[in-house]
């Protein structure tokens, strides 16, 4: 019986990876029945199946000579193993008072306060007496409908009263503008960037293997320092100009940054200007508390003969000023996955900056000193020849060339 017991082995182990479960299990029950008296337990060691397997596969074939089982089919009806949530039907239910404890369940729950991993779940489920592994908890998961996500931000938390209101008066001020031919620009700082060989975010395409080392930490390098974009973005025109300093991020800097432009870009496109306005965000180094931002303005007010206008946007809007989307987002795509290794390298990047509706822009790099914390007494400021606007008087002001 060893010789017949081995050919049936190699039998099954030959066909078996072509068959379906239940081509699989009619094949052992043919092989039963045609061995006949001892045929069920031969065929089980060979297959290493159980004796109940091939005998239920025996009832089969006799079964299935009167009416044969559908073709599309491989098990019965009701056939293999129960699913955990069957066997154990409070085993969801504890699960998702675990994940959601605040809203589902009791808030003094042990996994409040710390990282909610599967493994976590599975160890604090089988401690309530479920029989569970952390695969099977992730499955589940995914099956209660939850998934691995980060934080979204999306509240804004306490909205001024007149934000809406400044928002309207703004888009009524730059329509003006545009329409009588004025330029009309937005300006902010983008974010500080270390320069050197660090991580930046994003993925770039690299031969296969082969990736951009950079630095395991970010500790800044004295002899590079960071970066400082500061732009200015042309709405009329979908223009864009970036000074990237080295220094400080001064009202000083930001107002040198808008005489460049109008030199290098502003005059040549409006020559008839007479009037500028300007969009900036609340705070920083345009905000509208700073004392040096009016003084540096009015100075480049007499110098260029344009009477500036200002208006801010409302505290905490400064995601929807139209630089951050028009200019910025851009050029932090353009040199996503790419390591800024120098100033040039980044004035190289941003100048690179393109889009499909024609978005152009130029940087430069600036050297200069921009000495922080620069006091502007009283007298000084009073000497600026601003009119404020009857709306928001304090986010809406207009600089004259020279004092009335």
């Amino acid at each position: 019986m060893a010789g017949v017991e081995q050919d049936v082995e190699q039998r099954i182990a030959l066909l078996s990876p072509h068959l379906t479960e239940r081509q699989r299990r009619l094949l052992l029950g043919s092989e039963a029945k045609v061995l006949g008296r001892g045929g069920v337990s031969l065929v089980a060691r060979a297959a290493r199946a159980s004796r109940d397997t091939v005998q239920r596969a025996l009832e089969e074939l006799a079964e299935g000579a009167a009416e044969p089982l559908p073709k599309i089919r491989s098990r019965q009806a009701g056939g293999g193993r129960k699913s955990l949530t069957e066997k154990d039907p409070e085993l969801a239910e504890d699960l998702e008072l675990m994940v959601e404890p605040v809203t589902r369940g009791d808030p003094e729950s042990p996994l409040r306060w710390i990282s909610k991993s599967t493994r976590q779940l599975a160890a604090a489920l089988r401690g309530q007496g479920h029989s569970i592994s952390h695969v099977t908890v992730a499955e589940l998961l995914g099956k209660l409908g939850y998934s691995l996500q980060a934080t979204a931000k999306t509240i804004e938390g306490t909205q001024h009263p007149g934000r809406d209101r400044q928002f309207r008066y703004l888009n009524r001020q730059a329509r003006a503008h545009l329409r009588a031919g004025q330029p009309v620009i937005s300006v902010d700082t983008k974010k500080k960037e270390l320069v050197g060989r660090y991580k930046n975010g994003g993925r770039e395409w690299q031969p296969s293997g082969e990736p951009e080392q950079v630095r395991v930490h970010d500790f800044i390098d004295p002899a590079q320092g960071k970066a400082i974009p500061y732009g200015v973005y042309d709405v009329g025109n979908n223009l864009g100009w970036v000074t990237v300093g080295s220094d400080h991020d001064t009202a000083a800097f930001a107002v040198e940054v808008i005489r460049r432009w109008w030199q290098a870009m502003g005059a040549p496109l409006y020559p008839k200007a007479r009037r500028l306005l300007i969009c900036a965000d609340g705070g920083g180094s345009n905000g509208y508390r700073v004392r040096l931002w009016k003084v540096e303005l009015a100075r480049l007010a007499r110098e260029t003969g344009l009477t500036i206008t200002v208006c801010h946007l409302p505290p905490g809007t400064s995601k929807w000023n139209r630089i951050e989307h028009r200019l910025f987002a851009h050029i932090s795509m353009n040199w996503r996955g790419r390591p800024l290794v120098s100033h040039e390298v980044i004035v190289q990047l941003i100048a690179a900056t393109t889009t499909r509706k024609g978005l152009k822009v130029r940087a430069e790099f600036d050297r200069g000193i921009y000495p922080a914390a620069v006091q502007v007494s009283d007298q000084e400021l009073a000497a600026v020849p601003l009119r404020r606007h009857v709306v928001y008087p304090t986010w809406n002001y207009t600089i004259r060339p020279t004092a009335a």
